[in-house]
């Protein structure tokens, strides 16, 4: 009877104990999901083009190896990143074989430079420029799950596979809701490669670039690597005035609109005594634009009176230019009581010096990126803003006060040599 009873004791802590490892605890219920890595496929063009010697003296095909080597040296540890090629296999003229050539070149995961590399050195110009299908292949390749994920597409033609459009491609990818964004660069790209990969990027929410130099590709692959790694931010749209007092006030972020050629747009940031307005601006020319361009991003006061500027200017074919600024609000003395101190409005304008030829619609306007941040200030001045020529007049009272000190001291040495003189 008794062992009976101890078994029967035993049985239900065991079944107790069984029943308390199935539930969840209210600490692993409480803890937050471990955080996805990002997902990163450079997917580059090898097609028979890519032969063409015109980027730094060299081949496109060189100038993506090289870019290659250096953008590989420079992925951050967190991010798993894949490289597929397109046009790499099949030399012939067989339209329908052609067209099927995309293959993984290396898989999408923890990165071994030394092998991605020496996979990417084994590359020669080839054939045919399936970029439909090669962008079809990388979204599978990165799969659906919930991690961040962003295809760079590297190519100097358009695709020579339609029916299949790369851009509808696109358009596909964006609808499946798996939050994969497309980044296009064109190598050296004629009109035509322009407006479609213009157009497979913006279907995804991605950027376009234009590339006519090694240095150029290597840093701005670098820079999307390095995004991906990055929380992702969703634009705002904004709507900036024609006036400071009737701008639209933004916090930090980063912002969307479009502005007509030739046209100045205001926005409102406030600031507190010891923070630091940073804030860049890019535009896009989406559009045939006529040569000797620029941009303008100015800080100013409520009443007009400028506080620093930055402008970028160019000549000749261009897809973005941008600018920027940095404004350190000094410290504020200590007032009477706990109260705190104001924020001062500052106004950022933004202008534009685009001109197009007559045949060019220039409604809507371009698009306008403008990123805004606030942050601690620095604790010692480390540029022209914060030394006070940025702010106000503080520098030069100091000059005029030192040229009317000299002044004085100098007539008065110059009146006593005369006197001396005259004595003797």
């Amino acid at each position: 009877m008794i062992t009976r009873k101890r078994l029967a004791t035993g049985a239900c802590a065991l079944l107790a104990a069984l029943s308390v490892a199935l539930l969840p605890t209210g600490a692993a219920a409480d803890e937050p999901a471990a955080k996805e890595s990002p997902k990163v496929e450079l997917v580059l063009d090898v097609s028979g083009s890519m032969r063409a010697k015109d980027i730094d003296g060299k081949s496109r095909m060189a100038a993506a190896k090289q870019a290659f080597n250096e953008v590989l040296d420079a992925v951050p540890e967190e991010v798993r990143l894949g490289i597929r090629t397109l046009g790499a296999d099949y030399p012939g003229q067989d339209r329908k074989r052609g067209c099927k050539d995309t293959r993984q070149l290396y898989p999408v995961g923890p990165l071994d430079r030394t092998e991605a590399k020496t996979a990417v050195a084994t590359l020669a110009p080839t054939g045919w420029t399936p970029i439909g299908p090669a962008l079809l292949g990388a979204a599978d390749d990165l799969g659906e799950d919930g991690a961040t994920k962003r295809i760079v597409l590297i190519t100097d033609g358009e695709d020579t596979c339609a029916p299949l459009d790369p851009c509808q491609v696109a358009r596909e990818i964006a609808a499946k809701g798996i939050h994969l964004v497309i980044d296009t660069l064109g190598l050296v790209p004629d009109a035509k490669t322009r407006q479609q990969l213009t157009c497979i990027a913006e279907a995804t929410g991605g950027t376009y670039t234009s590339v006519h130099r090694t240095e150029d590709l290597s840093r701005r692959v670098k820079q999307l690597v390095d995004r991906a790694a990055d929380p992702v931010v969703t634009p705002v749209a904004t709507q900036g005035t024609a006036r400071c007092d009737k701008a639209p006030q933004l916090k930090p972020g980063l912002y969307t609109d479009r502005e007509s050629f030739g046209e100045h747009r205001w926005y409102r940031v406030d600031l507190l005594p010891g923070q630091e307005l940073r804030a860049s601006v890019s535009v896009s020319a989406d559009r045939a634009v006529n040569n000797d361009y620029g941009v303008l991003l100015r800080a100013v006061t409520l009443h007009g009176r400028e506080i620093v500027r930055g402008s970028e200017a160019g000549d000749g074919r261009t897809d973005v230019i941008s600018t920027g600024l940095r404004y350190p609000k000094p410290e504020a003395d200590d007032g009477p009581g706990d109260a705190k101190p104001a924020a001062e409005t500052v106004c950022l304008q933004v202008s534009n010096s685009f001109s197009a030829p007559p045949s060019v619609k220039t409604t809507p306007g371009m698009p306008v990126e403008l990123t805004v941040d606030v942050v601690d200030g620095p604790s010692t001045a480390s540029d022209v803003a914060s030394f006070g020529l940025g702010r106000g007049w503080w520098l030069l009272g100091v000059l005029v006060l030192a040229g009317f000190l000299a002044g004085l001291l100098w007539g008065w040495l110059s009146r006593w040599r005369v006197a001396v003189w005259r004595t003797n």
